[in-house]
């Protein structure tokens, strides 16, 4: 591979895929992401997230621009193939495709002689984004922030935020046959979900409104004993401040302990004329990269199918991304002239 700007992103994705990067185990596909761009010519630098993770932050001259996504992924991990003009399998679409077609722009822009432009790729964003937080505690001079997310080749307008709570009940265990001696906890967290339905939490114009999700339950010891402990977590796509949804949430507090335990604020997007624009349900590192110049989020492939059985990316797709991704910076270099 030179620095021709002829990055085939199809092989780049295809052998990113191959490696196991599911979240909390992304050593190996750091280790060759660094080697691989080293090969290229960049300057590389790995910024250590834990004892065997790191973000990889590669460099020409002193960015102005840099090209950012995700390289850990959901389980379970699955290989590559290429099929009907698509390429399937796990982080293809997210974000590992993506990461392709942002190399290959910027190997596109340094035959251009544009040297002004940066790739930061970070693991954990799948579960806390660990290591965008660590990235943003390292100096840098850069005036833009391209995150790469599936958006269907749109510039995010905004993005809801999250606010993830656990819903504890606490009770008093009894045999089943006098429950009468006992307290269900079970019963507690039950009601306190069913007051929850019934509340009406904020809205905004752009991002519509808020929206949560009961995702786990667990309590109870055993069938025939009054349940003396309980919880449920409950995730909130947000459009507002968290606080407003906390304030409607405190009365719970009469039947369960409210823990907050992920806090992701909304984050209201820059664009470029000549791109289609979106709203975007979804959460991303944006948020935790707030030393890294003004956001833009754009890349190929949908939400829809990323962290599913079927993830996959059209190969069309990624070239696309590759001239929009060329075309941004164009726009943002003349801009920071």
């Amino acid at each position: 591979m030179t620095s021709s700007g002829a990055v085939d992103p199809v092989a780049l994705t295809c052998a990113l895929v191959d490696i196991d990067s599911t979240t909390g185990g992304e050593g190996e596909a750091g280790r060759w992401l660094s080697t691989y761009l080293r090969g290229l010519g960049y300057s590389v630098a790995e910024q250590p997230v834990d004892g065997t993770r790191f973000n990889v932050l590669a460099t020409l001259d002193t960015p102005d621009i840099v090209f950012s996504t995700h390289y850990d992924t959901v389980p379970p991990y699955f290989r590559s193939r290429v099929a009907q003009g698509r390429i399937f399998g796990r982080g293809s679409c997210d974000a590992k495709g993506i990461l392709a077609a942002q190399v290959a722009a910027v190997e596109r822009l340094r035959a251009e002689g544009q040297r002004h432009v940066g790739l930061l790729f970070v693991v954990g964003e799948e579960r806390g984004s660990e290591g965008a937080q660590v990235a943003n505690a390292t100096p840098n001079r850069c005036r833009y922030l391209i995150d790469g997310e599936p958006t269907n080749l749109r510039l995010g307008v905004a993005t809801r935020g999250v606010l993830r709570l656990r819903l504890r009940a606490t009770g008093k265990a009894a045999h089943s046959a006098l429950p009468e001696l006992g307290e269900s906890a079970i019963d507690k967290l039950l009601d306190a979900l069913i007051e929850l339905r019934q509340k009406t939490f904020p809205g905004d114009p752009v991002l519509g409104r808020t929206h949560y999700t009961v995702g786990l339950i667990k309590g109870g010891v055993a069938p025939n004993v009054v349940s003396p402990a309980a919880e449920a977590e409950v995730l909130f796509r947000t459009v507002s401040d968290s606080r407003k949804v906390l304030d409607v949430v405190a009365g719970l507090a009469q039947r369960v302990t409210i823990e907050p335990l992920l806090d992701v604020p909304i984050v209201r997007l820059s664009t470029v004329p000549g791109f289609e624009t979106a709203v975007l349900q979804f959460t991303t590192d944006i948020p935790f990269l707030t030393n890294w110049g003004r956001p833009l989020l754009y890349g190929p492939g949908s939400i829809h199918v990323a962290h599913t059985a079927d993830e996959s990316v059209a190969i069309d797709e990624l070239h696309a991304a590759i001239d929009g991704n060329v075309r941004l910076a164009h726009a943002l270099l003349a801009q920071a002239s």
